[in-house]
């Protein structure tokens, strides 16, 4: 049975994605560029894997040699809620209040590749969820899904820029979508709310000074020139995000069970760093939270009490 785009929309639709669009399998020329001028500036700080496997970011055809086309997915992670502010406690990213997103996003497409396989023996792909050599937002740009905002997340008109992209390579022709337009304009809100003004131009975020960045990747302890500036997040932020006007107008609640069971939305501080690595395997292991590990959370609280004192 030959397979349509309309199939794997009715497919993405029922395993649950909210958005998919599709592009051709091309050769990433611009993006590449932007991304090694980005890796020169060293704004990929400790992460040094960015810096690896730029040939199959640049083409996927590396990844799977008879690459036709990506099939970009998006799943909407919003939860509703608000910080207590109390100061106890640290704040956590939302698209770390439930269950550890890659879990959820390898499972549906592991799922949706089976049954479009199911239809035609002949459907070849592989699949990522932003853990593999693949530009997902490049991708999601390409295929219609949304645009890159100044904050450098991909935005929305449906959902704004509150989803998991994941994207499927495939030996499939389609009809390919339009890529999306730049709806940002001249707002700078995002620019403008960052309080290690870690966004140093539009649409380019200097990671060593995104606390995003700083609570989960990495390694080293956290500068001080930073004190004051943390608001409390004690696992990424969402800062660039929460002020995006898109997100204020378009945000709605995820319909995902394991996203929506909201489980660490605040930590409280003291019970962090007093915890042991079995409290804290048993707690996190199912969040992305457990990414950061103990001593990376630990240092984290630590440096928030830091800026009480």
């Amino acid at each position: 049975m030959k397979i349509t785009n309309g199939i794997v929309l009715e497919l993405a639709k029922e395993t649950g994605f909210d958005l998919v669009g599709f592009s051709k399998a091309e050769i990433l020329e611009k993006e590449t560029a932007q991304l090694e001028e980005w890796l020169s500036n060293n704004y990929h700080a400790g992460m040094s894997y960015m810096a690896r496997n730029v040939e199959k970011r640049k083409d996927v055809r590396k990844i799977l040699s008879n690459a036709e086309s990506v099939i970009s997915v998006g799943l909407n992670y919003y939860n509703k809620g608000e910080f207590s502010g109390d100061g106890n406690y640290g704040k956590v990213s939302r698209y770390a209040w439930g269950k550890d997103y890659h879990f959820v996003m390898w499972e549906m497409l592991e799922e949706l590749t089976s049954k479009l396989k199911s239809m035609d023996e002949n459907f070849e792909s592989v699949y990522y969820v932003d853990t593999g050599p693949v530009m997902d937002k490049a991708w999601a740009q390409r295929s219609g899904i949304g645009w890159l905002g100044k904050h450098s997340n991909i935005i929305t008109r449906q959902l704004g820029s509150w989803i998991f992209l994941g994207e499927i390579i495939t030996n499939y022709k389609f009809s390919y979508n339009e890529p999306q337009p730049d709806f940002c304009g001249t707002c700078t809100a995002c620019l403008d709310a960052c309080p290690t003004n870690a966004i140093v131009e539009n649409y380019v975020v200097d990671s060593s000074k995104c606390i995003s960045y700083l609570t989960i990747e990495n390694k080293d302890e956290i500068p001080n020139e930073f004190l004051g500036k943390f608001e409390n997040w004690i696992f990424g932020c969402d800062i660039c995000q929460d002020v995006c006007p898109w997100n204020k107008k378009f945000s709605r609640q995820t319909g995902h069970p394991g996203l929506k069971n909201i489980k660490n939305k605040e930590l409280k501080i003291d019970e962090i760093l007093n915890m042991n690595n079995k409290e804290f395997k048993s707690k996190f292991k199912d969040s992305p939270i457990y990414r950061a590990k103990l001593k990376g959370l630990k240092r984290n609280a630590e440096f928030i009490k830091k800026n009480d004192s």
